[in-house]
């Protein structure tokens, strides 16, 4: 592989105040879902004058800006998400949010920050590289499907197919200085059950008057716990959690339906669909059992982000090359956490990756999705360092 330029790390340094400047921004306007018109606004802005394509998202606030070399050679996207989580913060950072219930817990100010930088920083070293570059600001990842969106619609096939792709995803608890990430699965797929349980209501006096469906929803859990341990591979695992149940309106009532809801989360689509089928059948069983009914609803959500063998060991030399030979950690298991950025890598091959910016000085930091998360702003550096290493070297 070709050396990547020994003042890479000068060229991002260079470009972090801006980046913070625009992370700030974001992080004090959040938006949520797939109508981003501030956000959109505001990193449009922060790309002005480098005479970029822009690609606009029929349905949503993505867009695409593309940056030809004029040279023949491959297509890389580089991507970062730009919504925000439904929380009210309670970080303490001055730059908090402005919009009630609504936060930018998951770093996506960052990664946008962070990708525009590395744009700027490209745009200057433009003449070092061959191809296109396809730079993806993308709304919806936070449960709104944007990333399928822009794959249904063809937003990252215009023009022409990339050839691979690339996305950077913060890690708060993670220190500085440190890329994490595995060849094959990285994150889980998700889905999400509901279970309505039903049976005949009646007086809580007289239970054999009726049908209770308490009895049936409350061994359900339990026995699909039982259902995983013995129909599902510990080494090919699913995790299924029930995480609500309703039920009742009176304590001398027996309530006609009972219901309950979760999250059902795997790393390989086999074990996906061996946790769906199961839960189903154990839900209907049990309550069958129990002489009552139970309606199961499954709603589908992300794949299993799998990063690609072959990128993932060139973003591994790279990420070698901008944060030194210990700076890559190699995940020994996936993260149950899911992403859309799964779409695009079901499109084209590619990889993810872990940042570590974890607070200087925070002992006990709060994760990503806390309302108290707060990230270390100058390591920003390395993953405006990285995007831009990862496009010089693979499109050389």
């Amino acid at each position: 592989m070709p050396p990547l330029q020994p003042d890479l790390d000068t060229h991002a340094q260079t470009q972090l105040p801006s980046a913070i400047e625009l992370r700030r921004d974001l992080h004090a306007h959040p938006e949520l879902g797939n109508d981003l018109p501030e956000t959109k606004a505001r990193v449009l802005a922060a790309l002005e004058g480098l005479g970029l394509e822009i690609i606009h998202s029929k349905e949503t606030s993505s867009f695409i800006a593309t940056l030809s070399t004029g040279r023949p050679g491959p297509c890389l996207l580089l991507r970062a998400d730009m919504d925000a989580l439904p929380l009210t913060e309670e970080s303490g950072v001055d730059f908090a949010s402005q919009n009630p219930g609504c936060m930018h817990a998951c770093g996506h100010d960052a990664h946008t920050a962070m990708l525009v930088g590395a744009t700027h920083l490209l745009h200057d070293q433009r003449d070092a590289l061959t191809g296109e570059l396809k730079l993806l600001f993308q709304s919806g990842e936070e449960g709104h499907f944007g990333a399928r969106h822009c794959v249904e619609e063809g937003l990252i096939d215009h023009g022409r197919t990339p050839d691979a792709a690339f996305a950077i995803h913060v890690d708060a608890k993670m220190p500085v200085g440190y890329v994490a990430s595995r060849p094959g699965p990285l994150l889980a797929a998700t889905d999400e059950f509901d279970i309505t349980v039903k049976g005949a209501g009646g007086h809580a006096s007289m239970p054999h008057l009726a049908t209770d469906p308490i009895p049936a929803a409350c061994e359900i859990p339990g026995a699909i716990q039982s259902m995983v341990t013995r129909e599902i591979s510990a080494f090919d695992p699913a995790v299924i959690t029930t995480t609500m149940i309703r039920a009742g309106t009176a304590n001398n009532v027996i309530p006609e339906t009972a219901r309950l809801l979760g999250t059902i989360r795997s790393t390989s689509e086999p074990a996906r669909r061996r946790a769906t089928d199961g839960l189903r059948r154990v839900a209907e069983g049990i309550a069958a059992a129990h002489g009552c009914t139970a309606a199961v609803t499954l709603h589908e959500g992300y794949p299993v982000t799998v990063n690609d063998d072959g990128f993932f060991e060139f973003v591994r030399d790279v990420a070698g090359d901008v944060l030194g030979p210990k700076g890559f950690i190699d995940m020994s298991a996936p993260v149950m956490g899911a992403e859309d950025f799964s779409y695009i890598l079901d499109r084209v091959p590619g990889a993810m990756v872990f940042l570590g910016l974890r607070e200087d000085g925070a002992e006990k930091p709060a994760p990503v999705h806390s309302n108290r998360m707060r990230l270390d702003e100058p390591g920003m550096a390395n993953g405006i360092a990285l995007h831009a290493a990862v496009a010089l070297r693979f499109l050389s």
